[in-house]
């Protein structure tokens, strides 16, 4: 499904243009001015999953974080801006198939780190009420309670239930559920199916981080069979030669001045990859 067709961004005369006639004489910064123009991206055509690769500095975090802008999709993290931000974002132009659906969202590294870090706090949280509980195990299987009225019911039950279970049973169901069920892999990679529902625009800022290549293969996967048969379309940043080898993905690499759309075994970082194991190929 493709609702994103294309999308211009300003080119180096039209930025120049609108820097002659700005009244402006004290601003922090001129991004996202002059990071995109410099590498030829001028327009992208979208299909229903577009990739952009590129090093550090390429600017493809910067297409995505615009592009996120302009259609207004949902964020959970919150996007530093700089002065001449919405100027530049009123410079894009985009043209739609069909109305974007409201569930679209973009997902960057700092989402999937913070509902990392969230499950992480969670778990410490339970460590400690844990061990309280390992305490109020132990008084309550081993005191000589008696029930002299009926406030003392819950004290009584907690003692029954203290002398029928063990103790990691009598734990288990004072906490209900352990969250610590997952790494930070799989638990980046539940953010991500969590996240993606059917019937709309996704746009992925590296979500290769914090997974591995185990991972990286099902994410794939999931993206294309979304694509495929979900009504999805995916705008994505990657350096993964997992994701960028997705069947039918367009890809743009913004290495190159000016950008070009490139096969994925075209690609600098893939072909390091392929070098390197190619030199160790007896060793396996």
């Amino acid at each position: 499904m493709v609702y994103l067709n294309n999308f211009t961004l300003p080119n180096e005369d039209m930025e120049f243009d609108f820097f002659m006639e700005v009244k402006r004489t004290c601003y922090d910064s001129f991004y996202p001015f002059k990071i995109l123009s410099a590498h030829g991206l001028e327009r992208i055509d979208f299909e229903a999953v577009t990739i952009l690769y590129g090093g550090n500095g390429s600017g493809k975090s910067t297409a995505l974080n615009v592009i996120a802008e302009k259609t207004g999709i949902n964020r959970d993290s919150i996007y530093n801006k700089s002065s001449f931000y919405p100027d530049y974002v009123n410079m894009c132009e985009m043209y739609l198939e069909t109305d974007i659906p409201e569930n679209s969202r973009i997902i960057t590294s700092d989402d999937v780190f913070d509902y990392m870090l969230n499950i992480r706090n969670l778990n410490e949280g339970i460590d400690q009420k844990r061990e309280k509980i390992f305490e109020e195990y132990l008084d309550a299987k081993y005191s000589r309670f008696q029930m002299k009225s009926i406030e003392d019911y819950e004290q009584l039950k907690k003692v029954n239930n203290s002398r029928s279970k063990t103790q990691s049973r009598f734990v288990r169901n004072e906490l209900m559920a352990n969250v610590r069920e997952y790494s930070n892999g799989e638990s980046a990679f539940r953010y991500f199916i969590e996240k993606i529902g059917e019937n709309g625009l996704y746009i992925l800022d590296e979500p290769e981080n914090s997974l591995s290549p185990k991972l990286q293969m099902e994410l794939m996967r999931f993206i294309e069979d979304s694509a495929r048969f979900l009504g999805c379309q995916f705008i994505i940043s990657t350096h993964s030669p997992f994701l960028l080898a997705m069947r039918g993905a367009k890809i743009y690499n913004l290495d190159e001045n000016p950008v070009d759309v490139k096969q994925w075994t075209e690609l600098e970082n893939v072909r390091i990859y392929y070098d390197f194991f190619k030199i160790h190929e007896n060793e396996f």
